[in-house]
């Protein structure tokens, strides 16, 4: 049929051939580029038959094919994957790693805010026990007895005399009496040399009248007034009054002892509402100390 005719003169039919064929000869013109580059294969597989990797419904069927990858991209893609996965793993073990640490270091805070239980070092407030002096000579005229204390240890009762006194206050102790031997003496804060001269000394520290604890009163036996020289006439049941600006408290003797100057835990707090007397002994000899106790009437 020649193809030069005008369109006029071809039918419908004839014109659909005519494009049918056009369409072929392209068809098979790109085919035939496809083969030559390697990128479709002809099929001579009988219909129905299964080959792995196409799939062919019709002999002579063809299809196009993947490009080919090379050995070298798949060994760079093994590569990438195997570089993610030792990434990944890196990240989980500094994960780890992290919170063992934060762990550890919570333990480690945690145990050193739980101290262990340590026993109570007791304060040690005097080195050897108040009102300690030298007999009076003839002249009357008596000294603190420094031979009684170490002399390593001179310094710390030197500097004890500079405690500061506590404020005075109307709860305070400012009048003892004892009434069996006669004694009606002002109470003075303090028991140093000085506070000794003017009347019964209250040692530092120690609690007002009536509350609990040990308070601790201390005055010369044969000098500045002689307070306490009948301390040893004293007897279980005699009564020790104290007097504050605001009322009396009464005190029952139970105990009186002879101890040596370095006996200082007979200063000791206790936890009863007891008054501690303390005075040189014997008279005009003044080596050792007399020590009367006595608690709070009907505590």
């Amino acid at each position: 049929m020649a193809h030069n005719h005008p369109l006029d003169d071809y039918s419908v039919e004839e014109l659909q051939s005519l494009l049918a064929q056009k369409r072929m000869k392209v068809r098979q013109e790109r085919l035939e580029y496809y083969r030559k580059t390697g990128r479709i294969q002809t099929s001579s597989i009988p219909q129905g038959t299964y080959n792995p990797g196409r799939i062919l419904s019709e002999p002579g069927e063809v299809r196009e094919l993947p490009a080919p990858v090379s050995k070298r991209k798949i060994w760079i893609n093994r590569l990438l994957m195997g570089i993610e996965v030792i990434a990944v793993l890196g990240v989980i073990s500094i994960m780890g790693y992290y919170v063992k640490s934060i762990r550890d270091l919570n333990k480690e805070v945690a145990s050193s805010l739980v101290q262990p239980t340590l026993a109570p070092t007791a304060l040690i407030r005097a080195v050897v026990l108040p009102s300690g002096h030298t007999p009076p000579n003839a002249e009357g005229i008596a000294q603190p007895n420094e031979e009684e204390i170490p002399a390593h240890l001179r310094p710390l009762v030197q500097s004890l005399a500079a405690v500061p006194l506590p404020t005075s206050s109307p709860e305070q102790a400012v009048r003892i009496q004892i009434p069996s031997i006669g004694v009606d003496a002002p109470v003075i804060q303090g028991d140093g040399w000085e506070q000794l001269k003017k009347g019964v000394g209250q040692h530092a520290g120690t609690p007002n009248p009536g509350n609990n604890g040990n308070i601790v009163l201390s005055a010369h036996n044969d000098v500045f007034g002689e307070f306490f020289r009948d301390l040893d006439k004293l007897k279980t049941g005699d009564t020790i009054i104290l007097f504050t600006n605001l009322r009396s408290y009464t005190y029952v003797i139970n105990q009186s002892r002879i101890v040596m100057p370095n006996q200082v835990e007979v200063m000791a707090p206790t936890s009863d509402p007891v008054v501690t007397l303390i005075s040189c002994y014997p008279y005009m000899v003044d080596n050792r100390r007399i020590v009367v106790s006595a608690v709070l009437k009907n505590s």
